[in-house]
């Protein structure tokens, strides 16, 4: 009897082990099973993130963020501006612009001596298709608020100073880049018969990039034979000059021939215009020499994408504003007062020819720095 519970316990302890053994080694395939699904997820969820950082990287790289907005997300980066202005207090936005209308910007170098004539230019350039900014080259400003205009123009005063050396500071592409076109003018122009919805829709048609008004040569002080008008022509291209020396025939392919403005009222499409301010020399401020490479930032051909548009004609006055300053100096007066009494007393000086002689230095230089960055520039294939 004792013998026999003896084998029973020794069986179903055989039994339990075996069962133990058994069930333990399928546990442990089991769990290397797993353990090895959960290495190759792991091993592939690595691989995931790698290909996602990599892709991140890559995305990341080409963001071409400007350079001082690295700590910023891109959706806040504002990378460019306009002219217009905002309300102090009222968020009604009824008068804001129409989505797809374009503006252009009438920008002027003016003294209040010409302000009739600045006038008449303004009266000609709509609001609602364009935008107006003033150079006051003599610090005048508040005696131009007799003209309706004048508090939607933006002013910026500075004395004594030039068209071009406000434009490179003020004009930046960043900043005008809503306008379509820029009209870059000076002050002592007849618009009489000028439409500059007209103009633009002519300029569009003979796709100029940049331009100006031809000159009514009855009234004009023409400088350049390209500029003059054509009758019964809407725009020319090139000029035609058979005697003396600097001639001009079709086969012409450098300025003043073909491809050429002057700089009293040139007309630069956006794109052009982002060229050309970077050629503008930032101490050179009377931009001589300038015209005559403007062709470079035609977008294309010069020969086809620069013109002077006849249909459309200024006058030019060639008025003498730069350089005339008036000064004052006091003086005693003792006629019938015993006491001296000081009073001041102004006068005009003329320093035109010291202007003049300055524009032709700044030629000079302006063309030394071209063939000096045509040398240097090892890349830099000249189109034509």
């Amino acid at each position: 009897m004792n013998r026999s519970c003896l084998c029973s316990v020794l069986i179903t302890t055989a039994l339990i082990c075996g069962a133990y053994f058994i069930g333990n080694a399928y546990l442990a395939k089991d769990f290397k099973q797993k353990l090895l699904r959960w290495e190759i997820a792991d091993k592939m969820h690595n691989i995931t993130d790698k290909l996602q950082n990599e892709t991140s990287t890559s995305t990341c790289q080409n963001l071409n963020k400007p350079v001082g907005t690295e700590a910023l997300p891109q959706g806040i980066i504002v990378k460019t501006s306009n002219l217009e202005t905002q309300h102090l207090w009222n968020y009604d936005d009824t008068k804001k612009r129409r989505p797809n209308h374009s503006m252009s910007l009438l920008a002027m170098a003016v003294g209040i001596k010409q302000k009739e004539l600045v006038n008449k230019v303004i009266q000609k350039f709509p609001p609602r298709d364009f935008a107006v900014m003033l150079f006051h080259y003599d610090g005048v400003v508040d005696d131009w608020k007799q003209y309706p205009w004048n508090e939607h123009a933006i002013h910026v005063s500075v004395m004594n100073q030039t068209k071009w050396w406000f434009a490179k500071r003020f004009l930046h592409p960043d900043i005008v880049a809503e306008y379509e076109y820029i009209f870059l003018w000076d002050e002592d122009l007849g618009v009489g018969h000028f439409n500059p919805q007209r103009y633009l829709s002519i300029v569009k048609e003979e796709g100029l990039q940049i331009s100006q008004p031809a000159l009514d040569t009855s009234k004009s002080e023409v400088h350049h034979p390209i500029t003059a008008r054509r009758k019964k022509s809407k725009v020319h291209r090139r000029m035609y000059k058979y005697k003396g020396s600097g001639r001009c025939d079709d086969h012409s392919t450098n300025p003043p021939c073909i491809g050429w403005v002057e700089m009293m009222a040139p007309v630069f499409s956006r794109a052009a215009w982002k060229c050309s301010w970077y050629m503008i020399q930032n101490d050179l401020i009377h931009a001589w020499g300038l015209d005559t490479q403007l062709g470079y930032c035609a977008q294309g051909d010069r020969k086809k994408n620069v013109g002077v548009v006849d249909a459309e004609y200024i006058i030019h006055y060639g008025l003498p504003t730069l350089g005339v300053v008036e000064t004052t100096s006091s003086s005693l007066r003792n006629e019938t007062d015993p006491k001296p009494t000081e009073s001041l007393e102004s006068r005009e000086v003329d320093n035109r020819p010291e202007v003049r002689m300055k524009s032709f230095v700044e030629m000079k230089r302006f063309k030394e720095r071209w063939k000096k960055a045509v040398r240097d520039d090892r890349c830099w294939v000249d189109p034509y």
